[in-house]
């Protein structure tokens, strides 16, 4: 995507040799002649980096300056000052009002596209890390696990990094597809670029839109100024779609231009804007047959499908059960402060022979309770409550579920788990079909499932 620039200056002259010389350079660009023009423009322009003058009719380049910092999100924006005198003065001022770089006219042209290169891949690189540092929370490491299984999605996996293919990740919920997304991404060549994740079945369809493209002013009630998506926040990097084949048949046939062109439109505009993406895309839905019923366009599982990596149930790595309990263990009694606490020889047989119908992300939920509500530094079976499988109730229907002698709230909450876990079970991981067994709306049922993972 073309990063947009902000020319601030009032001599014709110098604004129609930075205007051609940057649009050459293959950036956009957008003119003010003084202070307060200035300000707006980047209120309803949002440039990613701004030339600026310091010597302004009315609002001087400095007073900008002083403004911006004030100004949210725009206080960050890259500023590089230009003036006709080379005052030490004017430069320190100018640095301690938070400019990027002093230029003293006249401009060397080439220096200048190096100084605004330089600019803006540090403005993304502050970007990413704001990004990660709230998104990632230590919750995503590296894969756990050595059966044979996993290691040659892995393997798999690290190809399809060094390309810029779309990858389709498919599996039952709870498998590790966000991690194995973001691993993509961190052995790409992408890995300096955000990763953006975009969950498609928490949001309606009108938010999620909004979510991936953005809006311009005005595009409806409330929207006073422009506003960014996604996709366009991801420029340079990855775009992980999670839960993709929840996605409504409009939103399929928007991003399908995406894939096929690299470009979209905000809502409520008319402007192209191009951005350079690699696509990650989640399901634990069968999108085959979705595709066979009508759900899913077949364009876009082509497009999509140009790398399926399929993750195994924790089931069927039965060896990797109690490595993912270790590490799990280790994170949560880090976070806890109860360093030194252990599995036994018991609880370990226990975790092992259970059949994990919520995966790993049960496993995990599983040994972060076990942290909490253990009384002693050893952790024995019954503290686990594992949640009995279809086959045992049958053998056993009156045996009182292992929740039942805790608390009120916290026997309902292992209740509901249960019950959610037997549902998306029994639907091979499909919501709406898990959502149609326990009569609950979708929407809601995926509040709830995300509420579990939290």
């Amino acid at each position: 995507m073309k990063a947009k620039i902000l020319i601030v200056d009032d001599d014709p002259d110098i604004v129609m040799m930075l205007e051609d010389r940057l649009q050459a350079s293959g950036y956009e660009t957008v003119i003010a002649t003084e202070g307060q023009q200035a300000l707006d423009q980047i209120v309803h322009e949002s440039p990613q980096l701004i030339l600026l003058d310091l010597t302004l009719p009315k609002l001087s380049g400095l007073d900008v300056l002083k403004r911006l910092s004030h100004m949210k999100p725009a206080e960050s924006l890259p500023v590089i000052v230009m003036t006709a005198h080379a005052s030490i003065e004017a430069a320190v001022e100018a640095m301690k009002e938070g400019a990027y770089d002093f230029l003293t006219k006249p401009l060397d042209k080439d220096h200048l596209l190096i100084v605004i290169r330089k600019a803006l891949e540090r403005d993304a690189l502050r970007r990413q890390v704001a990004y990660l540092r709230s998104e990632v929370d230590g919750r995503y490491a590296s894969i756990v696990g050595n059966s044979l299984s996993v290691k040659s999605v892995v393997e798999a996996a690290q190809r399809a990094a060094k390309s810029d293919a779309s990858v389709l990740l498919l599996g039952e919920s709870g498998t590790g597809k966000e991690l194995f997304a973001r691993s993509i991404h961190q052995w790409s060549h992408r890995c300096a670029m955000p990763l953006i994740v975009i969950n498609c079945v928490a949001l309606t369809e009108t938010l999620l839109e909004n979510e991936l493209f953005g809006h311009e002013r005005g595009a409806f009630t409330g929207a006073d100024r422009q506003q960014k998506g996604k996709l366009e926040m991801a420029d340079g990097g990855t775009v992980f779609l999670d839960e993709i084949g929840d996605m409504s048949l409009s939103l399929q046939a928007k991003l399908l231009r995406v894939l096929q062109d690299r470009e979209f439109q905000r809502v409520g505009g008319s402007k192209t804007v191009s951005v350079n993406i690699r696509i990650i895309a989640a399901t634990n839905r069968d999108l085959r047959q979705a595709v066979r019923t009508g759900q899913f366009r077949e364009d876009l599982y082509f497009r999509l499908n140009v790398v399926a990596l399929t993750l195994p149930p924790l089931r069927e790595r039965q060896g990797d059960v109690i490595p993912l309990a270790q590490f799990f263990l280790e994170r949560h009694t880090r976070d806890a402060k109860r360093p030194g606490m252990t599995l036994s020889h018991a609880a370990m047989d226990a975790l092992t022979r259970y059949p994990w119908p919520g995966n790993i992300r049960e496993l995990d939920n599983v040994i972060e309770r076990a942290v909490v509500l253990s009384l002693t530094d050893t952790i024995e079976p019954e503290i686990l409550a594992l949640l009995p499988d279809d086959a045992s109730l049958r053998r056993n229907s009156d045996a009182p579920l292992p929740y039942v002698n805790l608390p009120y709230h916290e026997s309902m909450e292992q209740h509901s788990r249960y019950i959610i876990a037997r549902a998306m079970e029994k639907a091979e991981g499909n919501q709406t079909k898990a959502a149609e067994s326990l009569q609950l709306q979708r929407t809601y049922l995926a509040r709830l499932l995300k509420q579990q993972k939290e």
